[in-house]
């Protein structure tokens, strides 16, 4: 099934991978609502789902989420890395994060399931400050992005395995975010097939907060 949507992938014409609902929302949102396709090599996707397999396996899918924002899902907070993928996660914070930007020092590793999906929703300050950075393993797929005041305005991303998103400031708190579930997942009039997804996301630290200290693991995608 994520075979077939990788394939699809490569038909797309030109960049393909933001489109919304007209020139100014992605003039705004140009630099806040970010991808890099191609950011992981498949050896690199691999070391990184190599390694959290093993803490993924012990826990089950969950289907109601503390808030209701993710269905069919499991995940797990990861701070300690093997050398090599310690190395990506330091490219991902050069290149998402400014260099007065502060990391959460745990990385918030999300599984989710074929059937598995996000439902808008706005990340509160209470768990991330101003960007988060996420990496998309083993399936394609759909985040769409809806202003919170203007429905009418919205952006979708493609985010392809091995692909990096980043959602900085008015990204990350005018308009809601999600993944679509497979039967909504298209990018335009493209099928994008839904696999199982795995999503490995850096946060800056919220405002007010201390490095070491915990944070609870937050509906991010």
């Amino acid at each position: 099934m994520a075979g077939s949507g990788w394939l699809a992938l490569r038909t797309l014409p030109g960049p393909g991978w933001v489109r919304g609902s007209g020139p100014a929302v992605l003039t705004r949102l140009r630099d806040a609502a970010v991808v890099r396709p191609g950011f992981l090599s498949a050896a690199e996707e691999e070391t990184l789902k190599r390694e959290v397999e093993p803490e993924l396996r012990r826990r089950r899918y969950e289907f109601d989420h503390w808030d209701a924002a993710i269905h069919g899902f499991r995940e797990t907070e990861k701070s300690r890395w093997s050398e090599a993928s310690r190395a990506i996660l330091q490219r991902v914070q050069a290149a998402a994060f400014g260099p007065g930007q502060t990391l959460l020092s745990s990385v918030h590793v999300l599984d989710l399931e074929p059937r598995g999906y996000i439902k808008p929703h706005v990340d509160s300050i209470k768990f991330c400050g101003t960007t988060i950075a996420g990496l998309s393993l083993l399936s394609p797929s759909v985040m769409r992005l809806v202003h919170t005041q203007e429905p009418g305005e919205w952006l979708e991303l493609l985010l392809e395995p091995g692909s990096l998103y980043i959602l900085r400031d008015s990204a990350r708190y005018d308009f809601s975010h999600e993944i679509l579930r497979d039967e909504e997942s298209f990018f335009g009039g493209l099928r994008i097939p839904r696999g199982r997804r795995i999503s490995v996301i850096c946060r800056s630290l919220p405002e007010g907060m201390r490095p070491e200290e915990p944070g609870q693991l937050p509906p991010a995608c």
